[in-house]
């Protein structure tokens, strides 16, 4: 049977025990539905061997090598990994566009007596509802931005109000990067496609009646884009703005960022091209204070000479409406919990503002 998908909701709400996606790793890692497992009947060589004996030689070797290639590693899934099931399991297939993959894998399943069903298209299906949720149609909810300086703890604050029922979005999780010059993370970013797929399923997991509170951003997060109907939805959003003393925050940097801060090399790598916008003697400065392995005094200095400076033109160029700024005298665990109930009630605020699509 062909399971016809019309809206991303029904995907991601598809009620199937398991979604089974029998593409290569090479495409499956690329992107995926949310929640697939990967079992593919034609691993990336394979594939790779099948598609050429297809332009260079014949169709017809190609389909003949590939069902056997199919159907030999499918019966290794259901040895395998697909061992355990029983008669119940409602499995839900997919390949590229719903094709021969899928249906020959699928159709094996329900020889067995599985409930197997294919996507009709495939993960071309789901990609564009996936394209038309966040490029095509304007974001069902309304975003509230948490804005301020570097190392006033955004992200950790997003985390807490999360905790407190705020519904939040975490772009930086999301994009596995903390959203600067110095964010890069270990295992590096997911590919444009992959982080969509996370974003998309974040919002619909989440209620267009109330307010969603996401961090200040660039429309660039690393090597991610954020998508053109979050990106419109944030810049037409108002502002919660938290500040806290330039030593707190360097204090914060320093430990947040050990790990790059660790390697005196890699960073002077990285702040080295900021000669041409800070000045040789900024940069100068910041190699100074790497060799003397001074942590809280260097991010102190690239939070005033660097990150201060950026985030203060943006501001002007942006000009968002701020209504509401928190001030933290500290950035300690417990001082945190204090900021989180005021960003709290200040976004309960907006949500009881008259007019309000969300009041």
């Amino acid at each position: 049977m062909t399971k016809v998908f019309s809206t991303l909701g029904q995907v991601l709400d598809h009620g199937f025990d398991t979604v089974i996606d029998v593409r290569s790793p090479a495409e499956f890692a690329e992107d995926r539905v949310p929640g697939a497992i990967n079992l593919p009947v034609l691993d990336n060589e394979e594939r790779a061997r099948v598609g050429t004996i297809y332009k260079q030689q014949s169709p017809f070797l190609a389909r003949k090598l590939g069902a056997a290639l199919v159907f030999r590693n499918a019966a290794a899934h259901i040895e395998g990994p697909l061992a355990h099931h029983d008669g119940g399991w409602r499995p839900l297939v997919y390949c590229w566009r719903g094709g021969q993959r899928s249906g020959s894998f699928a159709w094996m399943l329900a020889q067995i007596g599985w409930r197997s069903e294919t996507v009709q298209g495939g993960y071309k299906t789901y990609r564009r509802l996936v394209t038309a949720a966040l490029y095509d149609r304007p974001l069902p909810h309304r975003l509230v931005q948490l804005g301020g300086y570097t190392g006033t703890a955004k992200t950790a604050l997003l985390h807490r109000l999360r905790d407190r029922g705020v519904q939040i979005v975490d772009l930086e999780g999301l994009a596995r990067h903390r959203g600067s010059l110095l964010g890069g993370l270990p295992g590096g970013q997911p590919s444009q496609k992959a982080f969509e797929s996370s974003l998309a399923q974040a919002l619909h997991a989440l209620d267009p009646a109330r307010p969603v509170l996401v961090e200040a951003e660039s429309s660039k997060i690393g090597t991610c884009n954020i998508p053109p109907a979050v990106w419109t939805a944030m810049k037409d959003a108002p502002w919660i703005e938290v500040a806290a003393p330039l030593d707190a925050r360097a204090a914060y940097l320093a430990e947040a960022y050990a790990d790059i801060l660790a390697d005196g090399e890699s960073l002077r790598d990285k702040l080295r091209p900021l000669v041409q916008h800070r000045g040789r003697a900024a940069v100068e400065r910041w190699f100074t204070l790497i060799n003397a392995g001074d942590k809280p005094e260097l991010t102190a200095a690239l939070a005033a000479d660097h990150y201060d400076p950026a985030y203060d033109k943006s501001m002007r160029a942006m000009a968002p409406q701020v209504v509401a700024r928190v001030e933290a005298e500290s950035l300690s665990d417990r001082a945190l919990d204090g900021v989180a109930a005021r960003i709290e009630a200040a976004v309960q605020a907006i949500s009881m503002t008259p007019g309000s699509p969300v009041s």
